[in-house]
């Protein structure tokens, strides 16, 4: 297996994407996109980041943060969201409905081990250029709509876009601190 890279540079945003194991739409339960929207919250306080953008897929995640701090570990953060979801939808299966778990066997070796992600830290990459931040946030939002799972962006429960949209029913609030939006051309403050 290979290992990727995480740079942790301070004032650096993160775009982060993690999958389901053997890409399984275990996210199309809407009990465990709420969990996993308590975990994230969870996460952010006590790793401290800000939330700029989010979706939640069928089979997979992708979150736009940026740490608070410059002492800061992006697999801190993946660990205590993906960890902890992990643990409440094995003990929530084993109790409810001990065949689901089944499908989060993995072998290793001779040792059974149940997976809800796929190994591994998914795929992060560092963004500093608030252009690149924006773009990342459009395509981070417009997932379900080039999935064909709605017609627009905000109409996708688990997404970001619901709260920037101002919709009040949204799983998670996003930061706007830091998020300035670019000027329009002719404007006085642009450089």
């Amino acid at each position: 297996m290979t290992h990727r890279k995480s740079y942790n540079d301070p004032g650096h945003a993160h775009f982060l994407t993690f999958s389901c194991f053997r890409n399984r739409q275990f996210l199309t339960d809407p009990l465990i996109c709420t969990w996993l929207a308590e975990f994230t919250e969870s996460a952010r306080k006590v790793e401290e980041f800000d939330l700029w953008a989010y979706v939640f897929m069928p089979e997979h995640v992708h979150l736009l943060i940026r740490p608070r701090n410059d002492d800061y570990a992006i697999s801190r953060v993946l660990r205590r969201i993906k960890e902890s979801l992990t643990r409440r939808v094995l003990k929530h299966w084993g109790d409810t409905a001990p065949r689901k778990l089944e499908q989060l066997c993995s072998h290793q070796g001779r040792r059974a081990i149940h997976r809800f992600w796929q190994a591994g830290g998914g795929f992060d990459q560092n963004l500093c250029d608030m252009d690149i931040v924006r773009k990342a946030i459009t395509y981070i939002e417009a997932n379900p709509v080039r999935r064909g799972l709605v017609s627009e962006p905000e109409r996708w429960r688990w997404s970001s876009a619901r709260a920037r949209a101002g919709m009040g029913d949204v799983p998670l609030t996003i930061d706007l601190v830091g998020l300035m939006p670019a000027p329009a051309a002719g404007d006085p403050t642009e450089p």
